[in-house]
C-alpha cells in the first residue's frame, strides 16, 4: 500500500486497481493537486483500509482479480454511504454504465483517460462533499446575514455593497427585482443601516390598496371630507415623518396618485383630504417592483418625470437562480429555523434531495425556497428530508420528454399556473406578478381550468 501525505488537502482517496502502473499514474496524478491517497490492488485490501480510515473517494477499476469494482461498490453503499464513488474501466458498455449507475456510482470514466478527465471527476465528487457538509453541518446555521439577508455569491455581495452606499444618502431608491427575491429585507436594511434608523420605517403595499382609499391612505383625511369621515386620521406619509416611507410593487399605482406622489416628492409637503393647507413632511421614499417601469413609461401607465424621480439610486436584486451557491445556505437556514419554531431535530437532506434543489430554477425565488422547506418539516416527521418530501414539479426533467410532447398547451398552462401558486402559497397578487398577468386575468384562469 503507497501512501502519498498531504496537509493542505484533507480528503483522502482510495484507489483500487489490480495493475501497478495505473496506480502509480493516478496516484502520481493525485499528488499534484495535494490530495492524500491510498492505494491498493484489491477488493479485500481496499475493504480492510474502509474499516480503518475515513476514506473520502472512492476510485476503483471495474474488472479484477477475484472481486470486481462492481462489488466493491456494493460494500462501500451498504456501510460507508457517504463515500463518493468514481468507477474506472477499459472496457466500457452501455449495460456496464447503466449498472453502475444503479449502484451508485457518481463519476464514471474509460481508460485511457487523461489527467483533466481524472481530476474533473475528483473536483466533482469534492464539490459534493463539500456541499453535503454544508447543508447538513450545525455551522452552516449560524451563517452571518446582512440586515437579515444571507448570501455568499458574488452577486450578493454586491447587492450588499449597493446597500451601504445608499444608507449614507437621503437620496429617494428604486429597488427592482421578481417577485420573492427580498425586496423589503433590502428596504429596511438600507433604511435600518442609515441615519434615520431610530425615526419609523413604514412599508405600504400598492397592490393591496383600493384605487378609491390610495389618497386617503397615503396623506390622511379631515373630518367630514367624505362620507363616513366621522374623525380626522393621519396618513402613511405623516405617520413616517421623520423615517422612511416604503411603496412596494409602486408599478400598481394608478395614474392620478402618481402624480400627487410626484408633488410630494417634489415639494416635501401633502394635503390631506378635505384640507387645503399643505403639511411639510421630511420622509425618505424607497420604492420596490418587479415590473420594469420603463416598459410601463413607455406604455403610458407611468408618468415618466415620476420614474426618474424616483430612480435617484436603483438596487437591483438577483433571482435565485443567478446565485446558486447560496441556495444549500438558505435551504439549511430555513431547515433550522422552522425546526426550531416547531420544537424538532432539524432533519437531514439527502444526496437527492440536494440535487434536486439546487439544480431546480425556483421562479418565486427564496419565498419559494422557504415555502417548500417549510411544506416538508410540516408535512414529514423523518430524520432526512430525501426527493420523495419535495414536490413533483421539481423532479421533472428540465429537458422535454415524449410524454410532455403530448400534453396540450392549456395543460402545461395549467400545470405552470399550479406550479407558481404553490411557490407562494396561493397568494394570487404574487402569483399574477411572476406570470405576469393581472389579477382579473389570473382569476378568470383559476375559475377556467379548476385551479382550487
Amino acid at each position: 500500500m503507497k501512501n502519498i501525505d498531504s496537509s493542505i488537502n484533507l480528503l483522502k482517496i482510495l484507489v483500487v486497481d489490480d495493475s501497478p502502473n495505473t496506480l502509480e499514474v493516478i496516484s502520481r496524478n493525485l499528488a499534484e493537486y495535494h490530495y492524500k491517497t491510498f492505494t491498493v490492488n484489491s477488493v479485500a485490501d481496499a475493504i480492510a483500509v474502509l474499516k480503518n480510515t475515513d476514506i473520502s473517494i472512492i476510485i476503483t477499476d471495474y474488472k479484477m482479480p477475484k472481486h470486481n469494482g462492481m462489488e466493491l461498490l456494493e460494500y462501500a453503499n451498504g456501510n460507508h454511504p457517504k463515500i463518493e464513488t468514481i468507477m474506472v474501466t477499459g472496457y466500457a458498455t452501455i449495460d456496464s454504465a447503466i449498472e453502475a449507475v444503479r449502484k451508485g456510482v457518481h463519476e464514471y470514466i474509460t481508460k485511457p483517460f487523461t489527467n483533466e478527465e481524472l481530476i474533473t471527476a475528483v473536483k466533482n465528487a469534492e464539490l459534493r462533499i463539500q456541499e453535503r457538509l454544508l447543508v447538513n453541518s450545525s455551522a452552516s446555521s449560524n451563517q452571518k446575514n446582512f440586515w437579515g439577508m444571507i448570501g455568499h455569491s458574488s452577486k450578493m455581495q454586491v447587492l450588499f455593497q449597493s446597500i451601504k452606499k445608499a444608507t449614507i444618502l437621503n437620496a429617494t431608491v428604486l429597488i427592482t427585482g421578481e417577485s420573492g427575491t427580498g425586496k423589503e429585507l433590502v428596504a429596511r436594511a438600507t433604511h435600518y443601516g442609515g441615519p434615520r434608523s431610530a425615526s419609523p420605517f413604514v412599508p405600504i403595499n400598492c397592490a393591496g390598496i383600493p384605487e378609491n382609499l390610495f389618497e386617503s391612505e397615503l396623506f390622511g383625511h379631515v373630518r367630514g371630507a367624505f362620507t363616513g369621515a366621522t374623525e380626522s386620521r393621519l396618513g402613511f406619509f405623516q405617520t413616517a415623518d421623520g423615517g422612511t416611507i416604503f411603496l412596494d410593487e409602486i408599478g400598481e399605482l394608478p395614474l392620478p396618485m402618481q402624480a400627487k406622489l410626484l408633488r410630494v416628492l417634489q415639494e416635501k409637503e401633502v394635503y390631506m383630504l378635505g384640507q387645503k393647507k399643505a403639511q411639510k413632511v421630511d420622509v425618505r421614499v424607497i420604492a420596490a417592483t418587479n415590473k420594469d417601469l420603463k416598459t410601463l413609461v413607455d406604455q403610458k401607465q407611468f408618468r415618466e418625470d415620476l420614474y426618474y424621480r424616483l430612480n435617484v439610486i436603483t438596487i437591483e436584486i438577483p433571482p435565485l437562480r443567478e446565485r446558486k451557491d447560496d441556495i444549500l445556505i438558505l435551504s439549511k437556514y430555513f431547515i433550522d429555523k422552522y425546526s426550531k419554531e416547531m420544537g424538532k431535530t432539524s432533519p437531514l437532506l439527502s444526496d437527492d434531495a440536494l440535487v434536486l434543489i439546487k439544480n431546480y430554477s425556483w421562479p418565486g425565488n427564496v419565498r419559494e425556497l422557504e415555502n417548500t422547506i417549510q411544506k416538508c418539516l410540516i408535512m414529514d416527521e423523518d430524520e432526512i428530508i430525501t426527493s420523495k418530501d419535495l414536490p413533483s414539479y421539481m423532479k421533472v426533467s428540465r429537458g422535454w420528454d415524449f410524454a410532455d410532447l403530448q400534453k396540450t398547451l392549456i395543460e402545461v398552462e395549467t400545470e405552470y399556473i399550479r406550479k407558481v401558486l404553490d411557490s407562494v402559497n396561493d397568494n394570487k397578487s404574487k402569483a399574477a406578478n411572476i406570470l405576469g398577468i393581472d389579477r382579473k386575468t389570473l382569476r378568470e384562469k383559476i375559475q377556467k381550468q379548476q385551479l382550487h
